[in-house]
């Protein structure tokens, strides 16, 4: 993950660390990964491994075969084959390390599809790779009136120009499948290069594009998060929250990724909890379950006949009276489990208070605001002057006497 202050240059270069490709994590970049393996030698008589993750625009990577045994390092520009022409890229990771990742993401390390690196890319490549990468914005921006000129239901989100420039690839998303031949052809025709168009789903766009979450850091998919893993409305139900689409949902549009990273803590909590649709039978009537705290173990349930009051209980306190209710029996009633509560409460904060510490609620005093002392110091002025002016006038009528 890159540090908040990093930026990058337009051929993928860190600028806030000024390492230039040569730290520990590789870069600043997207999707980084640390070689821990860096300072650890090979055993004697092995190989070392021939193939490298060569990273490209906005956290592409794939993998590389080095046969002609070049001395790579992670951080160093790179020229690899693809079809047509040549690609430019930054070495991401070297070594043993990328046999975990081949295997992470399933790709067979005698898979014939690899494709091969050409050579350390010079000073003309980078020339080129860095003006082709300045037209990206300016070529987005005519084909988005291409596309609405010619009325296609698409969204073209990124435009990505292969390392030698003859070359680009369009990344867009439709709801809908969508003919784009005479886009194709216009696109062609206006630019002079090859085209290329990539469907991408909402979740890849925003991984794509980047960008800051409700929590204030960067978007885990553009930073770490490889994999997206289907969200569900019942991982938010089972975390008691709000099924609000305007917070639950990211800037993709989908379910938020982080509704699945405690999920697992509240299932494992709530295997200790009764079903809520379950009534605790007692003689006072049948009581429905209102609400819970899933941590601190409280369930809250209210009468039937009056809903509006709550009686607060523990987990076990709920499952010894529906283990009363198997057996055919009913609960005397709620008020005398919420009383044993609030004795046990009561026992346990005698002892919470320390010789000489302040007191925890010293902030909670309520603040009178400036208004209010004004027209309290007014009132008491008014009264003061309405006494002094009784007194004036009692002493005159005894001078007068």
């Amino acid at each position: 993950m890159s540090c908040n202050s990093c930026s990058s240059s337009i051929n993928g270069l860190p600028l806030g660390c000024k390492s230039n490709g040569a730290c520990a994590s590789g870069s600043c970049d997207k999707l980084t990964v640390f070689d821990w393996l860096s300072n650890m030698a090979l055993p004697g008589n092995q190989i070392p491994f021939d193939i490298v993750e060569v990273r490209f625009k906005n956290g592409r990577k794939s993998f590389y075969r080095n046969l002609k045994n070049l001395q790579i390092c992670i951080g160093d520009i790179v020229a690899v084959e693809t079809s047509p022409g040549h690609d430019i890229g930054v070495v991401s990771l070297t070594g043993e390390l990328v046999k975990v990742q081949m295997r992470k993401k399933k790709v067979s390390v005698k898979s014939e599809d690899l494709k091969q690196v050409y050579r350390k890319a010079s000073q003309k490549d980078i020339d080129i790779w860095t003006s082709a990468r300045g037209k990206e914005k300016e070529v987005q921006k005519k084909s988005r009136l291409i596309i609405s000129r010619l009325g296609l239901k698409m969204k073209l989100s990124d435009v990505e120009y292969q390392g030698d420039g003859n070359k680009a690839t369009f990344y867009y998303t439709a709801e809908e499948r969508v003919d784009f031949r005479q886009l194709i052809r216009e696109l062609a025709g206006t630019f002079s290069l090859r085209v290329e168009m990539k469907q991408v789903g909402l979740r890849q766009e925003a991984s794509r594009l980047g960008g800051i979450g409700s929590c204030g850091r960067e978007l885990c998919c553009s930073t770490w998060l490889t994999d997206f893993r289907s969200v569900s409305t019942s991982a938010a139900r089972y975390q008691q929250l709000s099924l609000n689409p305007q917070k639950l949902a990211g800037q993709c549009g989908k379910l938020k990724c982080c509704l699945n990273y405690e999920l697992d803590s509240y299932l494992d909590s709530l295997k200790k909890f009764p079903k809520t649709s379950i009534w605790l039978q007692t003689e006072k009537g049948p009581a429905i379950f209102q609400k819970m705290d899933i941590f601190k173990g409280w369930l809250w349930y209210a009468y039937k006949e009056s809903p509006v009051v709550w009686h607060k209980l523990t987990v076990d306190q709920a499952n010894q009276i529906l283990e009363l209710n198997k057996n055919n029996k009913k609960a005397t009633s709620l008020e005398e489990y919420a009383l044993e509560l609030e004795f046990e409460v009561a026992d346990a904060s005698k002892f919470t208070d320390v010789v000489g510490q302040d007191s925890l609620t010293r902030f909670d005093k309520p603040k009178y605001s400036k208004n209010k002392r004004k027209q309290k110091n007014k009132r008491n002025r008014n009264f003061r002057g309405t006494k002094s002016n009784k007194n004036n006038k009692n002493n005159l009528q005894k001078k007068k006497n």
